[in-house]
């Protein structure tokens, strides 16, 4: 218990590091995978090119290649100068985002092909179609996944760690390499990880138990 509370500050600013670089990656991922899930759907070729070009080679990659290549490739060519904070959340939100692309797309397939034809008929064009009929229809089917992803988001954090970033994982490996008992800290750390990812399924529990009832 010792080691909790004399190091309370550091496990304070590492949880909330993790909190920051999870809801803005999330952020990220979602607006990325929605973007890309209409471009896979689209009727224009390229953008079906570009879309399935970005999920294959996103969800082939791993993790911490993409963030070597944030790190030490992105800054020397694209953004000089950018904060760790930032280059962490764009591997972890582009990489999230081909797996929520696929989820969204999954559940844009669940929408009847009628409604999209019922929208076109009205003169409704594709990406109003896609916003205002087909996407709203597929929300219930998307919840659930989404729920999983934004868990392994939460994990995945931890790598951003190991890249100059103040979350849960570094202020452990800080404290065990100072000699505390790597036991306790690694129990406290698991037990802010638990705190953060159940808080993410009571949300998409509730939000799917919502839609339920809605529907």
């Amino acid at each position: 218990m010792n080691v909790l509370l004399d190091h309370l500050p550091q496990f304070r600013e590492g949880f909330l590091g993790t909190l920051a670089i999870t809801a803005a990656s999330a952020a990220l991922a979602l607006v990325l995978g929605i973007l890309i899930a209409g471009f896979r759907v689209s009727p224009i070729p390229p953008l079906r090119a570009f879309g399935t070009a970005w999920v294959t080679l996103l969800r082939n990659t791993p993790l911490t290649l993409l963030f070597l290549i944030a790190f030490f490739v992105a800054p020397q060519i694209f953004f000089p100068g950018t904060s760790p904070f930032v280059l962490a959340m764009g591997a972890l939100g582009c990489y999230t985002s081909s797996f929520v692309c696929e989820a969204v797309r999954s559940g844009v397939n669940t929408v009847p092909l009628g409604q999209a034809e019922a929208a076109r008929s009205l003169g409704m064009t594709f990406f109003q179609t896609l916003r205002l009929i087909v996407l709203p229809q597929a929300t219930r089917t998307v919840v659930p996944p989404m729920s999983s992803i934004f868990i392994a988001l939460t994990k995945n954090s931890a790598i951003a760690g190991a890249f100059s970033n103040t979350e849960l994982f570094n202020v452990s490996k800080l404290l065990s390499d100072k000699g505390f008992a790597i036991g306790w800290i690694f129990l406290w750390t698991a037990l802010c990880y638990l705190i953060i990812t159940f808080t993410i399924s009571g949300v998409f529990r509730l939000l799917e138990s919502r839609l339920e009832v809605a529907r």
